[in-house]
């Protein structure tokens, strides 16, 4: 039986068209799920939307129609995201489906009867847009300290968890289990600045709106934000308190929450916390990844400074696009995007390193054996180095991804790729071929190159599943070994371009 690996990125809210910021979590996690199906894990990839709340409620009203059409229609939008950008999930979650919604009624029960939720008056200032509370001390300049935006009194009716009554379990929790909470940062961010000078109880019902779960004891209250949006994570395999399926106990904990380092806060103290409550096992580990900025800004509808990914997909391609948000984010620094980028990466990485060693290589092999190629073993010593290099890749890349250094695993990948376009300027293939002499020589460096190129497309399909697709399909070749093969036969098909090269000049930005 393979070993179960459940991955979830945050569930994506339904206020509106996700940016390329918002795209970016959604790729990396396909990349970890496809590379973990590789690596013969049995994967479970989850994703979804996020539908209460009040600002869903406005919206749809200023729209003029109903917050469940509203919300159809924008999380139909953004799984067609997700669908263009050619991920694998296995699961599209919404809150407003009715099992969600039943088993978040129970939760809410369960924990009421514990003693974990009590009824109370919250009395705050409150944030629409991160449908967050605030006390006065943690307002920045005034306002939200996540978004920036101004905050309005709000006093209500509430149902509020018991946060406080977990905070040393928690600790304790973290401190024992580094692997939790990364990058490391982070951890330090949540123990010093959150919960070493104490967690307050949380608002966990509204009562000034309607578009929510209802409290099915108490239906004047709805079932606020984190406790409907987190809960997703359990309520989607299997759980519930009478009949949780197998599915559940063979999938949970989950081994990876892939989120934005901006709710690490309520993935990392309130949803630990709901777990506790409920006698369950911790998540794995929670990695909160960097932003995407544009121009070196963070992308603000107000600033005018959003791309979206299908206006990205459309110049430049689905591959081309993945690429670029995978490899030029780091692990833990926000990375940056623009147009001109985009188009020195594509230039420089795709079409030279990658796409032209392709294609020169193929040509090559049509050229003068008509494409049928096997290994003549005339080894000389670049060889050598050359197949040690080929060889050591798949541990390269396995230990890379492994510390969820995405980044770093395609340049290990890109790097053989630039060792294979030094290797054919060492063994220099055009001259061998005016030497009947050296045919066998001839066959064998190209061998070699075919090999190179044969197992970094094996290695990119995670990152880049359409190229891969496409590389291996010219090489004409089912071989899945992810070493160097030394007796295989190579029947090429047609060469063709991978990428084209952009003139900057030429295009329309």
């Amino acid at each position: 039986m393979k070993k179960s690996y459940y991955i979830s990125t945050a569930i994506a809210y339904t206020s509106g068209k996700p940016h390329i910021g918002n795209t970016y979590e959604i790729v990396l996690a396909d990349a970890i799920a496809r590379y973990k199906r590789f690596q013969g894990y049995d994967v479970y990839f989850q994703t979804g939307t996020d539908e209460h709340g009040e600002k869903i409620e406005l919206k749809a009203k200023e729209a003029g129609v109903s917050p469940q059409e509203y919300v159809d229609e924008v999380s139909t939008m953004i799984k067609n995201i997700w669908d263009l950008m050619n991920t694998s999930y296995d699961n599209f979650v919404r809150t407003t489906d009715k099992t969600h919604e039943k088993v978040v009624q129970h939760i809410f029960k369960y924990m009421y009867d514990k003693g974990d939720i009590y009824k109370g008056e919250y009395k705050g200032l409150y944030c629409i847009p991160c449908e967050s509370f605030w006390t006065e001390s943690q307002l920045v300049d005034g306002k939200c300290p996540d978004c920036g935006r101004d905050v309005q009194p709000k006093e209500e009716e509430a149902y509020f968890f018991k946060l406080s009554k977990y905070q040393k379990k928690l600790e304790n929790y973290i401190e024992t289990h580094p692997e939790f909470i990364q990058p490391v940062a982070r951890k330090n961010e949540m123990i010093n600045n959150f919960i070493k000078p104490g967690l307050q109880d949380l608002c966990v019902s509204r009562t000034s709106f309607k578009w929510g779960i209802p409290v099915d004891f108490d239906d004047k209250h709805i079932v606020y934000v984190w406790l409907d949006a987190l809960t997703n994570y359990i309520t989607n395999i299997g759980f519930d308190f009478d009949s949780s399926t197998e599915e559940f106990k063979y999938r949970w904990p989950a081994d990876l929450h892939l989120i934005g380092k901006d709710i690490i806060r309520f993935h990392t103290i309130y949803w630990p916390c709901f777990l506790m409550s409920l006698d369950l096992e911790m998540p794995k580990q929670v990695f909160g990844h960097p932003w995407l900025l544009m121009n070196l800004d963070k992308m603000s509808k107000s600033k005018g400074n959003i791309i979206y990914a299908d206006d990205l997909v459309d110049k430049f391609g689905v591959d081309a696009v993945r690429f670029y948000l995978l490899h030029e984010i780091p692990f833990a620094s926000d990375g940056n995007i623009s147009y001109e980028l985009m188009i020195e990466k594509i230039n420089s990485e795709l079409a030279n390193v990658l796409g032209n060693l392709v294609q020169r290589t193929i040509s090559m092999g049509h050229k003068y054996f008509n494409g049928n190629i096997t290994n003549s073993k005339v080894i000389e010593t670049v060889d050598k180095n050359f197949i040690k290099q080929i060889n050591n890749l798949d541990a390269l890349v396995c230990e890379k991804m492994d510390q969820l250094q995405i980044s770093d695993a395609i340049t290990e990948i890109f790097n053989v790729l630039r060792a294979s376009n030094k290797y054919i300027d060492e063994t220099t293939p055009w001259i061998l071929a005016k030497d009947e002499a050296k045919v066998d020589r001839l066959k064998t460096v190209l061998y070699n190159l075919l090999e190179a190129i044969r197992v970094c497309a094996i290695l990119l399909e995670s990152f880049m599943p359409d190229t891969s697709k496409n590389i291996l399909e010219q090489l004409n070749t089912t071989v899945k070994d992810i070493k160097y093969v030394e007796d295989t036969q190579y029947n090429l098909n047609e060469a063709k371009i991978l990428f084209q090269r952009i003139d900057k000049k030429k295009f329309e930005f």
